[in-house]
C-alpha cells in the first residue's frame, strides 16, 4: 500500500465539527485549508473506495470548481459517516482504514448506506488473483491451489507475486492482516 501516512490518525466528531488527532499530536479541527491532509484522505478513499468517492464526488458536483472545497467536503462526508466516535481506536494508519460503527439517524434509510457509510473495499486484485489469494488465506498450499485449479506452481506464485505488488505487501503475514482488516474474503 502507499506509504502515506508514517503516524496514525483518529477521528472524532466534538461539537458538530470533525476533528484528527495524529499520533503524539494535539487534536485539530478539519478544515477545508489543510489541503495536503485532505488530498491524501480523498486519494485513499478514491483508491480503495471508488464506489463511496464516486457517490460524494456526484453528491458534492457543484462544488467541483473548487477543488480544495470540493475534496474537503468528501473527504469530511467519509469520515463522518466511518469514523466519528472518539474512542482512542486508530481509525487510518498507513492506507489502511479501520471503520467503527457510527450511530446515524439515518441507517436504514440512507441513500449512501453501505456506499459512503461501511464501503465495499475495492482490493484492485483480479478475478483469477483473489481466487487463488482466498485459498492461501483459508490454508491451503501452494500445491494444493495449483493441483485444485488445474494451474502450474510457477502461474500460482505470478498471481501472488503480482497482486502483493499492487498491494505493495510483502510476505503472508502481512497479507493476511490485510485480508482480515479490509474484510477481503467475507
Amino acid at each position: 500500500m502507499d506509504e502515506l501516512f508514517t503516524v496514525s490518525i483518529e477521528f472524532f466528531i466534538f461539537n458538530d465539527e470533525l476533528w484528527y488527532r495524529s499520533e503524539g499530536k494535539s487534536p485539530c479541527r478539519l478544515k477545508e485549508q489543510d489541503y495536503e491532509f485532505v488530498t491524501l484522505i480523498a486519494n485513499l478513499i478514491e483508491k480503495f473506495y471508488p464506489k463511496a468517492y464516486i457517490a460524494l464526488a456526484s453528491e458534492y458536483a457543484k462544488s467541483k470548481a473548487n477543488l480544495p472545497l470540493f475534496r474537503y467536503r468528501i473527504v469530511s462526508r467519509f469520515c463522518r459517516c466511518n469514523f466519528g466516535n472518539i474512542d482512542n481506536i486508530i481509525d487510518i494508519d498507513a492506507s489502511t482504514f479501520h471503520f467503527e460503527h457510527v450511530l446515524c439517524p439515518l441507517r436504514g434509510e440512507c441513500k449512501f448506506e453501505n456506499i459512503v457509510c461501511h464501503p465495499e473495499f475495492e482490493s484492485h486484485i483480479s478475478k483469477a488473483e483473489k481466487r487463488i489469494l482466498e485459498r492461501w488465506y483459508r490454508g491451503e498450499s501452494k500445491e494444493e491451489i495449483a493441483d485444485a485449479l488445474f494451474l502450474s506452481i510457477h502461474t500460482i506464485n505470478n498471481h501472488i507475486r503480482n497482486a502483493f505488488q499492487r498491494l505493495d505487501i510483502h510476505n503472508k503475514a502481512e497479507f493476511v492482516r490485510f485480508a482480515d482488516l479490509n474484510n477481503l474474503f467475507k
